[in-house]
């Protein structure tokens, strides 16, 4: 591969979106990436418009994405997008994730991977059939401070681990607001378009998946309790799961959009034997480590003197300089962006660079939304196993 940026098209992030921004300025932040081409609507004028406001030709900005993936493979080699980031409702992941890698373009896609577990199963056997990159952006897994844990945890700083407790209180659906238009929150509570699971889909899978990440364990078996507490919402906007994990490690995960006041609160606690540790999404930087015979201790991000290298290697600022939300997002798509280079290169990519969600972390997180959902509403059945 010749020494150039990475060519990027886009389905969906359209000017009247928000995730899309975020994605673009988290990909373009280590000049690893750039945008080509995209749809960026199911309306195409505003497609036009946003692909323009981007500085696309009008000849690279499409009206469906069907129409991007036939007319890209039209191109030279050396002029045709490499990958697509799709950040469309979770009904329309799917169709685009698959067509791109049935034409041998790597993808990046949002959380939820797929509209239901089949579909999630079938792009995982085409991401093994085709040997190409599928990552998920799960963006907590990829705060510096996160990563320290992570290792503290695997390096077994906290002996033999014992509980976890992981919760994401948001308080922006308080009300059904969705009924009043203009916001995300119309897709997000219609599970034609967001699948079986709201809250639980939209932000208990960050939760599920954080603690899994941290803690290196896999949920073997739930017992839930989902609600809808906004008058005439057809889906959940609120959650709670007790966990087993692998070895013995039991859990409790809450999600709630009905948090009145939270923004995005998301903290994360976990205990051995000999120790704890606990991070908090809104202080990004500060990682405590919880002692039973000595003082507390708080790991600041961006020093050099006690972090571990996965750790120093998702940092980009020097202590004391927050390292947040787009930072965590560039993290992902810089490893992403360097696997797939030395792919291209015909290299074997390094461990972090190999660091990021994948299509496996998407079939889990939708057997997790399953499997809360048939527990969830199920007063019969005290405990499910794991949905397959």
């Amino acid at each position: 591969m010749k020494n150039r940026k990475l060519r990027m098209g886009m389905v969906g992030g359209g000017s009247d979106a928000f995730i899309g921004a975020i994605h673009r300025r988290a990909a373009f932040m280590d000049n690893q990436i750039e945008l080509v081409c995209g749809c960026f609507s199911v309306d195409p004028e505003i497609s036009k418009s946003s692909g323009l406001s981007y500085f696309l030709p009008e000849d690279r900005i499409y009206s469906t994405y069907q129409e991007m993936f036939e007319h890209e493979m039209t191109l030279p080699e050396d002029e045709r997008m490499d990958f697509v980031t799709i950040v469309t409702p979770n009904r329309w992941h799917f169709e685009p994730a698959m067509m791109a890698l049935e034409r041998g373009f790597h993808v990046v896609v949002d959380k939820p991977m797929t509209f239901s577990l089949e579909e999630a199963k079938l792009l995982q056997k085409k991401v093994e059939e085709t040997g190409l990159v599928l990552a998920l952006t799960h963006v907590y897994s990829a705060y510096p401070a996160v990563k320290e844990a992570k290792a503290r945890i695997a390096n077994g700083e906290l002996g033999k681990l014992r509980r976890v407790y992981v919760e994401y209180t948001q308080g922006w659906l308080a009300e059904r607001i969705e009924l009043q238009g203009g916001n995300n929150a119309g897709w997000r509570t219609d599970p034609k378009r967001s699948g079986k699971a709201g809250c639980v889909g939209d932000i208990g899978t960050h939760a599920w998946h954080l603690s899994e990440y941290i803690t290196g364990l896999k949920v073997q078996e739930l017992c839930a309790d989902l609600k809808a507490f906004v008058p005439g919402r057809p889906i959940d906007d609120d959650g709670a799961a007790f966990l087993r994990y692998e070895n013995d490690v039991t859990g409790v995960l809450t999600a709630t959009q009905i948090g009145t006041g939270e923004a995005n609160n998301i903290r994360i606690r976990v205990y051995g034997e000999k120790g704890g540790l606990e991070w908090h999404q809104m202080e990004p930087n500060t990682l405590t480590l919880k002692w039973g015979n000595r003082p507390a201790e708080i790991l600041n991000i961006g020093n050099n003197g006690y972090l571990s290298e996965k750790a120093l290697w998702n940092t980009r600022t020097p202590a004391g300089h927050p390292e947040g939300f787009i930072e965590a997002f560039a993290n992902i798509y810089r490893n992403f962006s360097l696997t797939v280079r030395a792919i291209k290169n015909g290299e074997t990519p390094s461990g972090d660079c190999l660091d990021f969600p994948t299509v496996h972390d998407g079939v889990r997180g939708m057997q997790f939304i399953e499997t809360m959902v048939e527990a969830g509403y199920n007063d019969n059945v005290k405990w499910q196993k794991w949905i397959d």
